[in-house]
């Protein structure tokens, strides 16, 4: 990556992250109509469309002045509303729909990484059209899988402190629940100490592996 200015940097960057954001939410509601809940759907919500999901804020201002900053991307879509009450088995279907967020991650890191093979496949029959792939796919890739990690973290909002919460016992899950307001606060300080990055970043690297394209992306990133 290290061969593209700022400008070409970021027009690689904007897909892969919007998608990323919006359609992890989007997945949040398509799951939370199957269990029963339609809150997220009859709010339009259920929906691959990026429009439906994009916060002017989080998707793009913080992801603009974040790179712009510091040479990274932080930022968030809109969350899908689910009512807890109105699905079928309430704590177990919260965990689900809390997973459903990093599993499409997942899948859209797969993609990627398949786009990838694409793209190195079509280096010798079109250079101008394969490199845009390639590059695009590894930062999918990264992207992709890093939300998917950090996502996972046991910490509420994220979507791993509602599986935890699902997970814990009544009364510990009722205790655990009143930490959320201060979750987004301890996200951020151990973001910015570190500390997080310690235990996410070989999570992270190892998930990328194994994927298609791992070289390639190790290759972009120097990693």
């Amino acid at each position: 990556m290290n061969a593209l200015n700022q400008i070409q940097l970021l027009a690689v960057l904007a897909l892969p992250v919007v998608l990323a954001i919006t359609v992890h939410e989007a997945a949040h509601g398509w799951v939370a109509n199957r269990l029963g809940d339609r809150t997220a759907l009859m709010l339009g919500r259920v929906t691959f469309n990026p429009l439906r999901h994009i916060d002017p804020i989080g998707t793009v201002l913080v992801p603009l002045v974040t790179f712009l900053l510091a040479g990274l991307l932080f930022g968030w879509a809109k969350p899908v509303p689910v009512n807890a009450q109105n699905l079928r088995h309430p704590r177990r279907d919260m965990a689900l729909v809390a997973l459903a967020g990093p599993g499409v991650n997942l899948l859209m890191a797969i993609a990627w990484g398949l786009l990838i093979q694409g793209g190195m496949w079509l280096l010798d029959v079109n250079h101008w059209v394969a490199l845009p792939l390639v590059y695009m796919g590894a930062a999918g890739v990264l992207i992709n899988v890093f939300l998917m990690v950090l996502n996972l973290v046991p910490l509420l909002p994220l979507d791993g402190g509602r599986v935890l919460n699902a997970l814990l016992p009544r009364r510990w899950s009722y205790y655990f629940s009143r930490l959320e307001p201060y979750g987004l606060l301890i996200l951020v300080l151990l973001l910015a100490t570190g500390r997080l990055g310690v235990v996410l970043l070989p999570l992270v690297i190892g998930t990328v592996s194994l994927l298609p394209g791992a070289d390639i992306v190790r290759e972009l990133f120097h990693y």
